[in-house]
């Protein structure tokens, strides 16, 4: 019998999962899994309580929450033999668009038990994890305006995520109108840029923007690379053209936008600035170092999710 355990956060999303985490249990166990369930209480708590399911030896660790939640238990899972299953129930759900699993919602809690479904006989396959500085990461690792929104907002009440991208796009403006960009110097497998910058994100996954953009469309997850997008500018004209084209999908051949694709960068700035991974804040520096480690997470993957990967056999 495989063992798992379900780490859930009750603050995620506009609704708690709390009440239904039963159903998820009796889902599993009916597929033949012996599982525990464990309530997270910060992110830094999220990462221990991966890290105590590796130790013990699990098979899987279901995480329940949105991006945030997703990306701590990434943090106490890469490198070990249990694998990550991803069950959406946050805010944004970029993670549930990118695998095709609807995300929970009080207007449909039985999806979480039919994800749930999905992922206990799914396959399990090897993903590629980034790390940004001493943190890991499956979707982004941000620097510039972005980052320094979400530190601006991080965490919120319960009752601020029903407006959650009214807000979001109303403080990135606040924020962008008092922003010049941020000057930085960035080593990429050797090639040398510099510039100033609205935002520079590297990027695991192909959805941007809370999922309304398709910021690398060819991405995979287990390709051993990372995209980093920079986008040029120093004011809040160039931030909502930005904005714009990364809805619209011209920031691809947009003049003032560089995208390079690596292994390892290394990335200077003249003053600190604002990092965040998988939409959490994770402080201020002023230097960072993101690279790629390829297949270093076990991963269940749902039917759609297969399309992410390059070399599933």
């Amino acid at each position: 019998m495989r063992n798992a355990v379900i780490i859930y956060n009750p603050t995620a999303g506009r609704y708690s999962v709390k009440p239904f985490i039963k159903s998820v249990v009796r889902e599993l166990e009916s597929a033949g899994w012996r599982v525990d369930a464990a309530e997270t209480q910060s992110g830094a708590h999220t990462i221990e309580l991966a890290k105590q399911a590796a130790a013990e030896k699990m098979d899987a660790a279901f995480a329940i929450g949105g991006d945030g939640t997703i990306g701590n238990v990434v943090n106490g899972l890469m490198g070990t033999e249990t694998a990550l299953g991803v069950l959406p129930a946050g805010t944004a759900n970029v993670w549930s668009i990118e695998l095709g699993l609807r995300p929970f919602a009080w207007t449909r809690p039985w999806v979480l038990r039919r994800n749930a479904s999905i992922l206990a006989d799914a396959p399990c396959h090897a993903v590629d994890v980034g790390t940004c500085n001493r943190y890991s990461f499956m979707m982004w690792a941000g620097i510039g305006l972005d980052a320094l929104t979400i530190h601006s907002i991080e965490p919120r009440i319960r009752l601020e995520k029903f407006f959650a991208m009214p807000e979001y796009t109303a403080k990135t403006i606040w924020q962008a109108a008092q922003w010049n960009g941020v000057q930085l110097r960035l080593w990429a497998d050797g090639e040398e840029v510099e510039g100033r910058y609205i935002v520079a994100v590297s990027t695991n996954i192909r959805h941007y923007l809370g999922g309304l953009s398709t910021l690398s469309p060819d991405a995979y997850l287990d390709d051993g690379l990372l995209d980093i997008w920079l986008f040029s500018g120093n004011n809040l004209g160039d931030a909502l053209r930005h904005a714009y084209n990364m809805w619209r999908g011209y920031h691809i051949t947009s003049s003032d936008v560089r995208r390079i694709t690596f292994n390892h960068l290394r990335v200077e700035g003249d003053s600190p600035f604002w990092i965040q991974t998988d939409g959490e804040p994770r402080g201020s520096a002023q230097k960072a170092e993101i690279r790629i480690h390829s297949r270093a997470l076990k991963m269940l993957m749902p039917p759609r999710g297969m399309e992410l990967l390059k070399y599933a056999k």
